[in-house]
């Protein structure tokens, strides 16, 4: 019987360390360069490729892809449980190979070009976001020792620096009011790329079959739709069921069990994706709120007003988030078209 053969990478920037498995035996376990792996790549016959989740690993994947090889990428935080003594090229390697053979070991899906050039977009967002807040903070903090304070909130932040600069009388030394001039400049620099790429984003996702779907459903907009598309796989396929697509976003409660006894606490702060968990509870929590002022229209609005006389707003929100996500990744997995909700 012919054994399987497995190739285990450890990716890196330009070292490669590379272990190959034939069933449970190790033929070798040794470093490639970035030239050198391609070509011995190529040469290799069928076999099962596998490596960590990490920088690089879907351009290496969609590369082992071409050639034939089946490809699994695997998260780092699963590997560590399987890697013994130090932490080495070659202990990481064998860890990843170990990791993979075991019968509950998942699986992360691999990201198509298109998928990973929208996330590629989604990290710029984010990073123009955050680097906006930085910049407006540190001002804030710069004027507020001066004894000049400014109101939360974005608008007052782009009124007061403005009258702040005006005013020559101030207590703003006139040597750092020429840099506070240039880090307003950049905040709104940072504003209109932010505003521009948010508006391309948003016609691209227009034209988007799967991201359109998952705007029909309650409290998803363009953003959440992206995170939603990107997290689930264009088929779904990153979970086997909504359920464990829940779970990993971290809208469904811990579970701590012995002895035959089930207890379900909150939900994890420990969650995999915070980010989109975030913005999906917020979308959510708008959602509820206008339930909660009016009578419901159909019979998902009932349940979510009786969940929130019942449980509160928050955990209304939560559970409308977690629900959320399962229907997305029917949507997907199944490539059908959301269902009003029956009118009560």
């Amino acid at each position: 019987m012919r054994k399987s053969i497995t190739i285990a990478i450890d990716l890196a920037k330009s070292s490669f360390q590379v272990c190959k498995l034939n069933g449970t035996s190790c033929e070798f376990n040794k470093s490639f360069t970035r030239n050198k792996l391609k070509s011995w790549l190529i040469q290799q016959p069928s076999a099962t490729v596998v490596m960590e989740a990490c920088a690089t690993a879907h351009y290496w994947g969609r590369f082992c892809s071409e050639l034939g090889h089946t490809v699994q990428l695997i998260a780092p935080k699963y590997v560590t449980a399987f890697r013994s003594g130090q932490k080495t090229d070659k202990n990481d390697a064998i860890a990843i190979a170990v990791a993979s053979q075991q019968p509950n070991a998942r699986f992360i899906a691999l990201k198509s070009v298109d998928e990973q050039a929208l996330q590629s977009i989604e990290r710029i967002r984010q990073h123009l976001n955050n680097s906006m807040t930085a910049t407006a903070n540190m001002a804030r903090a710069l004027v507020a020792e001066f004894g000049l304070e400014i109101p939360k909130g974005v608008s007052a932040f782009k009124r007061r620096i403005p009258e702040i600069l005006e005013d020559a009388e101030n207590t703003l030394p006139d040597i750092l009011r020429e840099h506070i001039a240039k880090t307003f400049d950049l905040y709104e620099t940072l504003s209109r790329q932010k505003d521009e790429l948010e508006s391309q984003l948003a016609n691209h996702l227009k034209c988007h079959e799967s991201c359109k779907k998952l705007e029909a459903l309650e409290g998803v907009g363009p953003v959440n739709a992206l995170g939603l598309y990107l997290s689930l796989g264009a088929t779904g396929g990153n979970f086997k069921n909504g359920r464990e697509a829940s779970a990993c976003i971290g809208l469904t409660p811990k579970q701590h069990s012995t002895g035959g006894k089930v207890v379900l606490l909150g939900i994890s702060k420990n969650a995999a994706q915070k980010r989109l968990r975030s913005n999906l509870i917020q979308g959510a929590l708008s959602v509820a709120r206008q339930v909660e002022k009016r009578e419901p229209k159909n019979q998902k609005e009932a349940w979510l007003k009786s969940l929130i006389h019942r449980a509160g707003l928050m955990k209304a929100a939560v559970a409308l988030a977690n629900k959320t996500t399962r229907t997305a990744w029917a949507l997907l997995h199944y490539g059908s078209e959301y269902q009003l909700p029956s009118t009560t």
